[in-house]
């Protein structure tokens, strides 16, 4: 597969509501978020695990996905997310852009800006 029908594949699995992780991760994916959130981690099983904790601390109300947009290896996606957060009930619509990194027709590197 090549980066586009790879990131068109993580898009429709998105849309659908399944974690795109386990066919489309490295073994050594890279997981980076914006402005000193949660720490970079490293790893399939850590980006899983770490999706897995966002998932059980936040109720979410809808998600949407646009792109992808391809350069060469790496593709973008702009995402809306309106969930709220368990542990405090505080309410939150946010949006952000995901630029994966494609090697080996795997994700190494997912980085988050918003």
């Amino acid at each position: 597969m090549n980066t586009r029908e790879i990131a068109q594949a993580i898009i429709d699995m998105l849309r659908e509501g399944k974690d795109a992780g386990a066919a489309f991760w490295h073994e050594d994916v890279s997981s980076i978020e914006a402005m000193g959130g949660t720490p970079a981690v490293h790893g399939k099983e850590a980006v899983t695990a770490k999706g897995a904790a966002w998932n059980a601390a936040h109720e979410e109300h809808s998600f949407g996905v646009e792109g992808p947009y391809v350069n060469d290896d790496q593709f973008a996606l702009h995402m809306e997310i309106d969930f709220t957060v368990k542990a405090t009930g505080q309410r939150i619509q946010m949006k952000e852009v995901g630029v994966y990194t494609v090697q080996e027709e795997k994700v190494v590197e997912e980085r988050f800006f918003y």
